[in-house]
């Protein structure tokens, strides 16, 4: 569905901001993080078992839920993923121990798996003529716009204003309504089937795409363990390893690689299409080197460049490996593989940063993080020279 009125570009901004107010909710608990740790006692393990939960339910929602707005409608998709956001920033308002933080990363994972796929569909069909070609980058920049914006909201909140642990979650539960107020306004842009059937889309890659997908994957997994870093145990690093408690700062440099991940996913296009996979690659590798020099020299401008440097790549490497993912798969499947490839992204988010903490409750965090920026840099390092014999070997291919 495609209109060009005035009332159809404001829908188009009002979905689009509805987008990033969701996804915003699913990481304002990143600053609160010293908090939550300081009042009930968690180890850094635990934190990084609590924020694992929301992976749960990312994939779990992205398998179980991935094909049914093509049934039901866009529309009652994305109320019900405003309802479990609601009642995820309730669960953390009633808080004070470890069951209802764990129910409410898991129920933030519900919605957040929900809103990937079912919001990117509905902006895209909503968006005027004059915003088709943007359409796509708009709805990415709302998905990682609103990931940034929880850390910064929730930290400066949690710095200058009283009660830090309830606060942002009564400005998310506030800012849920509008969104929901928006839906309510928004057209129906599925067609939907006169028999609905609610099935499991099974993740899959059929084999003529397993070339393409192999490589951007592993360049997905990499930049999304990144992410997953910078969220789950970044306060952790700045307060211990850097010295610095301010929740404010804390949510900052948490913002600072989501904001880049934007810049690199809109630049990468204008790069030549088969530099964009590795270049992004190459991104994610000297990030995690600006990081290890942050941790070793205890710096906090390096680990701002770090974020930034890495982000840029890891939103360059993501677009660019969708897009090749994109043009390899059959028509029939892309739904599928693109599924396929968000719930090796929310993989990425989870075990890894378990595994950190595990190797920080043994080793320290300094070792941990050394340990974890080096391994996503040899991951990068694999995707991009897979990328690259795979295209010389085409290239040759085609040439004879």
């Amino acid at each position: 569905m495609t209109l060009s009125s005035p009332a159809a570009t404001a829908v188009f901004i009002g979905l689009a901001a509805t987008f990033a107010i969701n996804m915003m909710g699913t990481t304002l608990p990143t600053p609160l993080y010293p908090i939550y740790q300081h009042e009930l006692g968690f180890s850094e393990l635990m934190i990084t078992v609590i924020f694992a939960a929301y992976a749960v339910g990312v994939i779990a929602a992205l398998i179980i839920t991935g094909s049914w707005s093509d049934q039901i409608g866009r529309r009652p998709m994305l109320a019900l993923g405003l309802l479990f956001s609601a009642a995820s920033a309730a669960a953390f308002i009633c808080g004070g121990a470890l069951l209802p933080l764990l129910i409410g990363r898991l129920l933030s994972g519900f919605s957040a798996g929900i809103f990937t796929g079912t919001a990117t569909v509905s902006v895209v069909e909503m968006a005027p003529r004059r915003w088709r070609d943007q359409a796509t980058l708009v709805a990415t920049a709302a998905n990682m716009g609103g990931l940034g914006l929880g850390p910064f909201v929730a930290g400066v909140l949690a710095e200058y204003a009283p009660a830090p642990l309830l606060l942002c979650f009564v400005v998310d539960l506030l800012l849920i309504a509008v969104a929901a107020a928006v839906l309510w306004l928004a057209p129906e842009t599925a067609r939907r089937p006169d028999r609905p059937r609610l099935t499991i889309r099974k993740p899959g890659v059929p084999p003529e795409v397993r070339g393409v997908f192999i490589p951007a994957a592993i360049a997905g997994f990499a930049g999304f363990a990144v992410m997953g870093l910078f969220t789950a145990v970044a306060p952790a690093f700045l307060g211990k390893v850097l010295g610095y408690g301010n929740h404010a700062l804390t949510g900052s440099v948490v913002f600072v690689p989501f904001i880049a991940s934007i810049v690199g996913q809109a630049f990468q296009s204008r790069l030549p299409r088969a530099a964009r996979l590795p270049l992004g690659c190459l991104g994610l590798i000297v990030g995690m080197g600006f990081l290890i020099a942050a941790i070793e020299l205890g710096s906090l401008a390096l680990m701002i460049v770090a974020g930034a440097t890495a982000g840029a790549g890891q939103g360059a490497s993501f677009r660019a490996g969708m897009g090749e993912i994109t043009a390899a798969s059959p028509a029939a499947r892309r739904a599928e593989v693109a599924s396929t490839f968000f719930v090796v992204a929310y993989i990425a988010i989870s075990i890894p940063v378990v595994g950190l903490g595990l190797i920080a409750r043994g080793f320290g965090l300094s070792i941990a993080g050394v340990v974890f920026a080096s391994a996503v840099a040899v991951l990068s390092l694999i995707s991009a020279v897979s990328l690259l014999i795979r295209q010389r070997r085409y290239g040759e291919i085609a040439a004879s």
